[in-house]
């Protein structure tokens, strides 16, 4: 797997196929491979990058708080170092609060956006205060517990073929570099005035059974996006493009064969 050294810290990626580029940013608490078959499946068409997160996967952990504007930051000077002037960029989960961060940042690179299972409000004082007593326990007590917890919500439990990966993906997450994330999410902005600003086309793509970021979310962005269209995955919950990856895979070549 290719690597690239940038300010500091080494961040892995995959890097496949030619032709318009497709940016793809996982979410917490996952890695790369959570894309794989949307790499596998569009790499004939595109260029796919999906790196790993700060954190995350096979980039270098560093502790403490992670904001998404230092994700955004990374990604956007691994894409220099690339030669990926403007691409199309999806994210899901937190990787789509990521994609709209980068959107606020350097909207001129950005030819469409893919946001799947995510949403734009700015967290709670109630929910500032879950992701920072997360963080703490993530740290405390290792990742193993909370992917028991959250397994069944991340997958539906009727889409046991896809668990196995999700499950091995959080268990190989690095404590430090989770919690890190988490701490920086708590204090994310607002980024429902700057959905209505966006110029360029969006795919909003959620699981019907998504317990996390429910299809009502997935509505409100679509309402507020001047340009999207919204695909709601039947028998899907946090993670469509795992779980049902023919349809997801379906609603983002029918959007990229649009642009």
């Amino acid at each position: 797997m290719p690597s690239a050294e940038i300010d500091g810290i080494t961040i892995g990626y995959e890097d496949q196929g030619t032709g318009p580029a497709l940016v793809l940013v996982h979410g917490h608490p996952f890695d790369r491979s959570m894309w794989r078959p949307q790499i596998e499946r569009f790499s004939a068409t595109h260029r796919v990058v999906a790196p790993d997160l700060r954190g995350y996967g096979a980039t270098t952990v560093v502790p403490g708080t992670t904001p998404l504007s230092v994700f955004a930051g990374d990604l956007a000077a691994l894409l220099d170092r690339l030669g990926v002037e403007e691409f199309v960029l999806g994210g899901l989960s937190m990787g789509g609060q990521i994609v709209m961060e980068c959107y606020r940042l350097f909207p001129g690179r950005i030819r469409g956006l893919v946001l799947a299972d995510t949403f734009p409000a700015a967290e709670t004082a109630e929910g500032r205060a879950g992701r920072r007593a997360m963080a703490e326990r993530l740290v405390r007590e290792g990742m193993r517990g909370y992917a028991d917890e959250v397994l069944d919500r991340m997958v539906a439990p009727y889409n046991t073929h896809a668990a196995p990966h999700v499950r091995r993906m959080m268990l190989g997450t690095n404590p430090e570099g989770a919690a890190a994330a988490l701490r920086g999410r708590a204090e994310r902005p607002d980024y429902r005035a700057l959905l209505t600003t966006v110029s360029v086309p969006a795919l909003i793509v959620v699981g019907r059974d998504d317990a996390f970021t429910p299809v009502a979310d997935a509505e409100a962005m679509h309402a507020a996006l001047p340009h999207s269209t919204l695909v709601v995955v039947e028998r899907a919950a946090h993670m469509p493009n795992l779980e049902r990856p023919e349809e997801f895979d379906a609603a983002l070549a029918g959007f990229l064969d649009t642009l």
